[in-house]
């Protein structure tokens, strides 16, 4: 019996299982049991998730924190209908329904927040690996376009926010892993009456399993509030300085008879990414009446970076920042907000060629959102939401390199206005149903803007798109069972394609429509719970399914009509399932099957289906009062499955080399550490 067959028996089991061990209740509160009492804002509102009128994921605590904690992607595919490629720690890409399959090596069709702080740049790049995971309390997600809730972001949004705890408390910890790879961090909590301060530091040191692979990654992160009858201040805010070589994708050849091997090119100069990063923020928010808040946040933010590459060496960095306010209204039947976000970069770039400089520019870029949204409930059952959003981004570019002629240039993009509808019906604690409707866009990154010459093109639009979406929720058996699925269509038109022409010159197309088609399943699944031996096993289990393809698109003469996305997997699963056997001992294990993959638009190409599984299994007991010790230990990739868990889709082949498509991923590695926790 074949793999994916074994998977879907196994879902098919779990999805059908009932709890039995319901006459034997113990005193636990577990957020993966009790998500449907989840307060969520990432629609701007606080509710619960069972009354939220679209489609939403959410992942909180002990979800967050079940990994070796390096590898970001491990925690959002347990989320459906999200992909991330991940080709190294520091080189990745977040696809969410499809959309952002085609960006070469970051995540540009998706936007993100810390504590409601922007952290995606004015370009439109969006990392929210950068920020890891220990600092994250919990995490949730808006799939397809939200643009008249956050602006630019066609994909959806992945909302962060750091832990809060009611506690005193402190933590540290150690770890080391295969390839040399050793993490440590500390954090702490402090709460008063009034005052609620948290801090992380962390560092991770790795030598990867690859040549020309090293990665070192040091980042503090903190976020306080000071509460008041009237009002409350907030701060968040995070440094990071980041050292990572680049050992780059590679060709078919030495994907399977060498994939620890650096690209050639990339080996020879020793490849290498530099980057330092700041994100500072203040939020007020104000309580002027039972019915009415206000909450303003300012921002900053920084970053300065330098990569070394074959063909040239390239120093760049950006400094802006700007505000986000919402005024919102409440009572029993009505919710509304307005609200502003205005951000402005100044990003600024260089380019040299054996110590010679090649060109210099400076960019500045300026983004508005003003949006609104109301909800009405006319009853206990019923949450109906409505409203848009106005957008405005514009560019200005300065050519400070005058030996190839001045190419400065503007280039302001058309008001954009997106519309959003909602529609939740929950006529008991058992069941909620959904329908949404709502217009997103993304708008071309200023390199997607350049012409090969280097001037700007003006006659490059905004990708847009609509999505439709239908889906149920359901909470039965006194909660041991939360079942979620949903449908989707999203139509995109002028859809983006970013062309690579040299291997150091990208250009930006519009390139016809996409339809992106997919169902999504989620289970949580409460199996049995004793207070004694088999003691507590839970599963949380996602599946999605899509179909992505080209409606209109033609490249250079060639037909792509029908064709499939590359880069998007149709069939994704995953399970994670936990185990406590007794009180001090927890067995974690995470199961994977990604289906294949088309690795270019002419579909002739294609990666192979792959199935993980992980296992992770620790062991608390304590020393002394309020003390405890957790030791653990983990095994990654356990059937040492050989597999590409990022693609470089259309890759060009230059000379007679062959295309480099593929990242290989990492081979069985083992971690072990040990942590203290102080409460």
């Amino acid at each position: 019996m074949n793999r994916p067959k074994i998977i879907l028996l196994i879902f098919t089991f779990f999805v059908a299982f009932n709890s039995f061990a319901q006459n034997d209740p113990i005193d636990k509160k577990d957020l993966t049991i009790y998500l449907n009492e989840v307060i969520v804002n990432a629609f701007q509102i606080n509710t619960r998730q069972h009354h939220v009128p679209g489609a939403i994921s959410v992942l909180a605590g002990e979800e967050i924190q079940t990994t070796d904690g390096n590898n970001f992607a491990h925690t959002l595919h347990s989320m459906p209908g999200i992909f991330m490629h991940s080709g190294t720690y520091a080189t990745s890409r977040v696809v969410i329904r499809g959309v952002g399959s085609r960006t070469p090596y970051n995540t540009n069709r998706i936007k993100s927040y810390l504590n409601d702080i922007p952290i995606t740049s004015s370009d439109g790049i969006s990392t929210p690996e950068d920020i890891d995971l220990t600092g994250i309390g919990r995490m949730e997600v808006i799939k397809g376009p939200a643009s008249a809730i956050y602006g630019s972001g066609l994909g959806g949004n992945i909302n962060l926010y750091t832990p809060k705890s009611t506690n005193n408390r402190a933590e540290a910890l150690l770890q080391y892993g295969s390839f040399k790879t050793i993490k440590a961090f500390a954090v702490g909590n402090y709460n008063s009456e009034n005052l609620n301060l948290w801090g992380n530091i962390s560092h991770l040191n790795s030598e990867g399993f690859r040549e020309n692979n090293r990665h070192r990654r040091s980042s503090l992160l903190s976020s306080g509030e000071w509460v008041q009858p009237d009002y409350s201040l907030e701060y968040t805010i995070m440094l990071m300085d980041l050292n990572a070589q680049i050992p780059s994708s590679i060709g078919k050849t030495l994907y399977d008879t060498d994939p620890i091997a650096a690209a050639a090119n990339w080996k020879a100069v020793e490849g290498y990414k530099e980057y330092q990063r700041a994100i500072a923020g203040i939020t007020l928010t104000n309580r002027f009446s039972e019915n009415w808040n206000n909450k303003l946040s300012v921002f900053g933010r920084w970053a300065d970076s330098y990569e070394r590459r074959p063909f040239n060496n390239l120093d760049d960095g950006t400094s802006g920042g700007g505000l986000r306010n919402r005024l919102t209204y409440h009572s029993a039947h009505w919710d509304a907000l307005l609200g502003l976000e205005w951000t402005k970069d100044i990003y600024r770039w260089q380019m040299d060629l054996d110590d010679k400089l090649i060109n210099k520019n400076r960019e500045t870029r300026d983004n508005y959102n003003i949006f609104g949204m109301v909800y009405w409930r006319p009853s206990l059952e019923w949450n109906i939401s409505f409203g848009g959003a106005v957008n405005k981004v514009n560019y200005k570019l300065t050519d400070q390199f005058s030996e190839n002629g001045d190419q400065s240039g503007e280039r302001n993009f058309p008001v954009i206005f997106s519309p959003r509808l909602g529609v939740n019906y929950a006529p008991s604690q058992l069941l909620a149903l959904y329908a949404s409707a709502g217009h997103g866009f993304s708008m071309p990154s200023p390199e997607e803007t350049l012409l090969p010459e280097g001037d700007i093109n003006k006659d490059l639009k905004p990708e847009q798109g609509v999505q439709y979406e239908l889906g149920v929720r359901l909470n039965l058996f006194d909660r041991a069972t939360i079942l979620e699925a949903s449908v989707y269509r999203i139509d995109l038109t002028n859809l983006l394609v970013t062309k690579r022409l040299t291997e150091d010159i990208f250009t930006g197309i519009n390139a016809g429509k996409t339809g992106h088609t997919g169902f999504e399943f989620m289970i949580k699944q409460r199996i049995f719970m004793f207070s004694t031996f088999p003691g507590d096993l839970n599963i949380n289990a996602n599946y999605t399914w899509s179909h992505n393809k080209f409606i209109d698109f033609t490249d250079n003469g060639q037909i792509f009509d029908g064709n499939k996305l590359p880069g998007i997997p149709s069939h994704i699963a995953q399970s994670h399932f936990q185990w406590q056997p007794i009180t001090l001992l927890s067995i974690d294990t995470r199961l994977q099957y990604v289906g294949k993959q088309y690795i270019d638009d002419a579909n002739s190409k294609v990666n192979d289906r792959y199935f993980l599984a992980n296992l992770r299994a620790s062991y608390r007991f304590p020393i002394f009062k309020n003390r405890n010790v957790e030791l653990f230990a983990g095994i990654n990739n356990l059937t040492d499955t050989h597999y590409s868990p990022m693609l470089t889709v259309n890759a060009v082949a230059f000379g007679n080399a062959e295309p480099r498509y593929y990242y290989p991923g990492m081979p069985r590695h083992y971690y072990t550490g040990i942590r203290l926790l102080l409460e």
